[in-house]
This record gives structure tokens, C-alpha cells and sequence, in this order.
């Protein structure tokens, strides 16, 4: 029953539970998103005659775009008022959603992910702006509420394989877009209904910032996946990898010399700040990268069908669920960076027992890497976010959530290119790798402190 209490509380307001409501059924179609297609690649292949190279872009063509605009939207969710911003991304992924479905090749379905991209990350860093605003200053609501987003996510992007295994043996590739349209109608009546109008901050968009972060990403991403095509040391990838420093020391410059930056970079002065966004890329690195090659190896090495492959990963959004609901609890007991640190340890343990994996692995095996995993992961994400988000002022909550997913999202479509290159084994050795950094800068930056005052103006924590 002790158990139960801050679920309870964060369940009196009717009105802030109705937006965690909303908010949390529009994460849980961007996460959805982002893992249900791996399932279903080798028949999207085969019905748009595309390759493995094309198959990538699908995949990174939606984190890509996420990653690159989250930044601005942000931002811009603070300038016109996170419900806005909440609906137009939510209006703009629910219709990208039909355009995939529909799309005739294979260059129409990576425009499509593309765009949905960017409705995801339009709600996003909006729909966390509004769990923060909804929550009126109590600290243990938004732990309540950001708990229950992250876990509706979470679920979703675990739960993808296994849905989407169901869907494709009933109704094809297409159904698992399709499937997004009636649920986005409804978190748009449910949002336009009960949501109540939120303030905006008068700000300028950073146009100068966001084309670099947008060219920078491209140039990171697209060279590690076109290394396997091309080679490490071959002329084009080393020029990409150049254009990417580039670009990010211009970014840099530019964002010191903005009035209004695009990211802030004085937020990275918190020790808080700076740590959670750092283990939030190599969480969704290791995770993403992790997700793709499992897929991988159910359907090529184990040679299961996409539905016996989704119903292996069911352990995932299970545990996922239940670790994130239980975080907030694991967290007042340890303190936010214990947890955080024990977290990480336990999934790196998950990723370690998956490093002998082989064509005669059996399934019990498996399992104990698919409930470590995502059990470390999820204490680790909530306390991560409530972290990040205590450490800057509210009305930056837009800018400082926008800037956590872009550097996440960056990580995931990173991961895929990466970890999906390479042998299994290989892949969960340095997912271990991964984690154990992750956990060296959870114990080392992570802190709880008091917000202190900003010299660029407003307050984050120290």
C-alpha cells in the first residue's frame, strides 16, 4: 500500500491527471514509432524493392529529423505556449502517420518518417512543458506525473516489436502506421477539451543554430551509416566526420553570440544539467542500437517469424512499465544519482549476459538480459528527466526538455547506425561499455541541490 501513495496523489487532481492523460498517449505513438518498425523492415523491403541501406534511412529518416528539431522546438513551444505547440506536433505526426501508410515507394515513405519526425518532436518537449506548468510547483506531483509519461513511453517504444508483429501478420506493413490515426484524433479532442490555454514567453528563434544542429546530425549520422557501405578510411566518411566538428564548433560559436541561443549553453554550468543529458545519450545509444540488433538476430539468426520475434520482446515494455512507475520510490530511498548509478549497473549486467548470445542461445537465456536491461533502464529515465528539469528554471522548461530529447533521440539514431553494423556479441560488449560510462557520470555529475542563481538570468541548479 506504501507503495501505492504518490500514485494516488498524483492521481487527486482530476485536471493534471487529464494532462499526464493526454501527453502520455501522445508519447506513447512517438516512441511506438520509433521501435515497431523493426519488425517489420524485411517485409517493407521486399513489398517496395528497397535495400539495407534504404531500410536504414526509414529507420533514421523519423530519429534523424526528431533529434534535429526538437532543439528549436523547445524553443518555439516556449514562445507560443506548450498546448499550441502540443496539438500542431500531435495534428502534424497523426497525418505523417496516414502519408506513411499510403506512401507508393520507398522515397515517399523516408519524406513521410521525416515528417513525422518533426511532429514528434514538436509534442514532445511541449507535452513535458505542460506536465511541469500542470504540476503548479509540487515537486512530488511532476515526479508523479513526468513517472507516468516516461513509462507510457517507455511501454510504447518496448511494446512496438511486439504490436507490431501482430499487426503485420493480420494486416500488413502499412497497418502499423495506419494505426496511429484514430488514437492522434483522439488526443486531439482530449487536448482541445481539457486542457486549459498555457502562457508563452516572448523569445526569437535561433534559425542560424538550428540549420547548423540540423546539418551537423546529418553529417554524424549519415557517415556512420554509410561507413559499412563505404568504409571507415574512405575519403567521403572522413570528410563527413570533419564537416560534423565543423559545423559543431560553429554551432557552438553561434550560440554564444545569439541573444536568445537555441540551447543555452550556460545550462551546461550544472553539473545536474549536464551529466543527465550526457547519460540520456548513451542510454538511448546503447538502447536503441540494442533494440535494432535483437530484431536482427530473432528474425536472421533464430529465424522467427515477426510475430514469435515481437512476442519475444514482451518482457521488455512489461519490466520497462513497472520499473518507471517504481523509480520515484527507489529514488527517495537512494537519492537521485544512487539510483540513477544502481540502475545502470543492473542493465549493464543485462547487456553483459547478452554477449554470448549464438544461433543455439535458447530463450531462457535471452530472458535474463531482456528483464535487466530494461529494468536498470527504467528506474535510471525518470529520475534522469525530474533531474534535468529541477535543475533550470520553469519557464526554460521547454528549452531544457527540447535539449535532453535532441541529445537522446541523436544518441537513438546514432545507435541504430552503429551498433546495428556489427556482429551481436560485439554490439552488447560495448552496450556494457556504454552503461559503465553512463554509470561513472550518474555517481560523478548528478546532484541535488537548490537551484542557484544563473548569471545569464533565471536559476539552475548546481
Amino acid at each position: 500500500m506504501h507503495a501505492l501513495r504518490p500514485i494516488i496523489a498524483g492521481m487527486e487532481n482530476k485536471q493534471f491527471g487529464l494532462i499526464v492523460f493526454a501527453t502520455s498517449l501522445a508519447f506513447v505513438l512517438v516512441q511506438l514509432d520509433v521501435s515497431i518498425i523493426n519488425v517489420a523492415l524485411a517485409t517493407m523491403g521486399a513489398r517496395l524493392h528497397t535495400n539495407v541501406l534504404g531500410l536504414q534511412w526509414v529507420v533514421d529518416g523519423y530519429a534523424v529529423a526528431f533529434a534535429a528539431l526538437l532543439l528549436s522546438a523547445g524553443g518555439l513551444s516556449d514562445r507560443i505556449g506548450p498546448r499550441l505547440m502540443f496539438m500542431s506536433g500531435l495534428g502534424c505526426f497523426t497525418a505523417a502517420s496516414m502519408l506513411c501508410g499510403i506512401a507508393p515507394g520507398s522515397g515517399a515513405l523516408i519524406a513521410a518518417r521525416v515528417l513525422q519526425g518533426a511532429g514528434a518532436a514538436a509534442l514532445v518537449p511541449s507535452s513535458l512543458a505542460l506536465l511541469n506548468l500542470g504540476c503548479a510547483g509540487d515537486a512530488a506531483r511532476r515526479a508523479w506525473g513526468i513517472g507516468m509519461w516516461t513509462a507510457a513511453g517507455s511501454i510504447g517504444l518496448a511494446a512496438g516489436p511486439v504490436l507490431g508483429g501482430a499487426i503485420i501478420e493480420l494486416a500488413g506493413w502499412r497497418s502499423i502506421f495506419l494505426v496511429n490515426l484514430p488514437i492522434g484524433v483522439f488526443g486531439l479532442w482530449l487536448t482541445q477539451r481539457f486542457v486549459a490555454a498555457t502562457p508563452v514567453a516572448q523569445t526569437r528563434i535561433d534559425w542560424t543554430g538550428q540549420a547548423l544542429a540540423i546539418l551537423m546530425l546529418l553529417c554524424v549520422t549519415g557517415s556512420v551509416i554509410e561507413a559499412h557501405r563505404f568504409g571507415w578510411s574512405s575519403l567521403p566518411i572522413r570528410g563527413g566526420m570533419v564537416m560534423a566538428i565543423l559545423l559543431m564548433v560553429g554551432f557552438v560559436v553561434a550560440e554564444r553570440r545569439h541573444a536568445q541561443p537555441l540551447l543555452p549553453l550556460g545550462f551546461f554550468r550544472s553539473c545536474t544539467f549536464s551529466g543527465a543529458t550526457a547519460v540520456g545519450f548513451l542510454l538511448n545509444l546503447t538502447l536503441y542500437g540494442l533494440l535494432f540488433v535483437l530484431g536482427l538476430y530473432f528474425q536472421q539468426t533464430k529465424h522467427w517469424s515477426a510475430w514469435v520475434s515481437g512476442i519475444a520482446f514482451l518482457p521488455l515494455p512489461v519490466v520497462l512499465g513497472l520499473a518507471n512507475i517504481l523509480a520515484r520510490n527507489v529514488g527517495a530511498r537512494l537519492g537521485a544519482p544512487a539510483a540513477m548509478t544502481a540502475g545502470l549497473v543492473v542493465a549493464a549486467c543485462g547487456t553483459t549476459s547478452l554477449a554470448a548470445i549464438g544461433p543455439a542461445t535458447s530463450y531462457p537465456e535471452i530472458l535474463v538480459g531482456l528483464v535487466l536491461i530494461p529494468a536498470g533502464i527504467g528506474v535510471t529515465v525518470p529520475l534522469m528527466t525530474a533531474s534535468l528539469l529541477g535543475s533550470v528554471p520553469r519557464p526554460r522548461a521547454g528549452v531544457a526538455s527540447g535539449a535532453l530529447n535532441a541529445v537522446r533521440q541523436a544518441g537513438g539514431a546514432i545507435g541504430v547506425a552503429l551498433l546495428g553494423g556489427l556482429p551481436a556479441r560485439c554490439a552488447f560488449l560495448l552496450g556494457t561499455a556504454l552503461l559503465a560510462v553512463a554509470a561513472a557520470i550518474a555517481v560523478g555529475m548528478i546532484r541535488t541541490a537548490k537551484p542557484a542563481q544563473h548569471p545569464a538570468g533565471g536559476t539552475v541548479g548546481a
